[in-house]
């Protein structure tokens, strides 16, 4: 096999807009696997959204990457293998430095999320993601966090598509090196701790396989997958791509034309 180990993102490259994964992408899959493929989601959403929607592509072992690679469970107990995130001090400074913009924030422990807006947009969104917000009105989310304790593992800022680049150009000079500022799709702009990108996924679950790095593809269509694509040795993006990704790697058909099947069928030993 060309490619015995293949990290897909979720949302945008495997899921189509209606929310569903089409029949050829799921044979697809089924077919990677039968021939002693591993097979991988790697995306930006918690544990407790990604796992439920595993089960509708017959994956019920392995690995399941969520949060951009600070959380990696066990598909078939949610035994977490990897549970990284920020410390007390700095998610309580990004929450801040985003409050006092006036965002519409969201902050996410392991097993949730918490949002200072109860919106149409929040609702578009639970329903996208498939899990409640726990919504905090009569005190700052940063205020929870520490007087809880909280241990998030991502923050993130709700946005209109034409203010998400000036957010992150914003953001990155005033947070510093030790963050990671990415999106997962146009209206998102989410903060890591710095090192808690879906890289560091490629390695994890190589080394886990062990299987070298240059014998994993990845495939994606955000930013937040452009350092997965770059640490692989197959580097995949769908037809509805950030230009960014499809500049660095072979472009395959659309999230709606079925590109992760597409991708596959190379990772099985197909020709480029």
């Amino acid at each position: 096999m060309r490619y015995p180990l293949f990290l897909s993102d979720f949302d945008g490259t495997l899921v189509r807009a209606d929310g569903t994964v089409s029949e050829e992408n799921k044979r697809a899959i089924a077919a990677y696997r039968a021939a002693g493929g591993v097979f991988a989601v790697c995306t930006g959403r918690g544990i407790a959204s990604i796992l439920p929607r595993l089960k509708e592509l017959g994956i019920t072992q392995g690995l399941a990457v969520a949060y951009q690679g600070a959380t990696i469970a066990d598909v078939a107990t949610g035994e977490l293998l990897k549970n990284d995130g920020f410390c007390t001090e700095d998610a309580v400074r990004v929450a801040q430095l985003l409050e006092q913009e006036g965002r519409h924030v969201h902050i996410y422990t392991v097993d949730g999320f918490y949002s200072n807006v109860a919106d149409e947009p929040l609702r578009m969104y639970e329903r996208i993601v498939g899990v409640k917000a726990r919504i905090v009105t009569d005190m700052p989310l940063s205020r929870l966090i520490a007087q809880r304790g909280l241990r998030i593992v991502k923050i993130l800022a709700m946005v209109k598509k034409e203010d998400r680049a000036p957010l992150m150009e914003w953001l990155a000079p005033r947070l510093g090196e030790g963050y990671y500022v990415t999106c997962s799709a146009d209206f998102l702009v989410e903060i890591m701790p710095a090192g808690q990108s879906k890289a560091a996924a490629v390695d994890f679950l190589c080394d886990y396989y062990h299987i070298p790095r240059e014998k994993c593809a990845a495939i994606g269509d955000q930013l937040n997958d452009l350092p997965m694509l770059r640490r692989a040795g197959g580097r995949f993006a769908v037809a509805n791509a950030e230009e960014m990704l499809k500049k660095e790697a072979y472009v395959v058909a659309s999230c709606e034309e079925n590109g992760v099947a597409q991708a596959l069928a190379i990772a099985m030993g197909g020709e480029i």
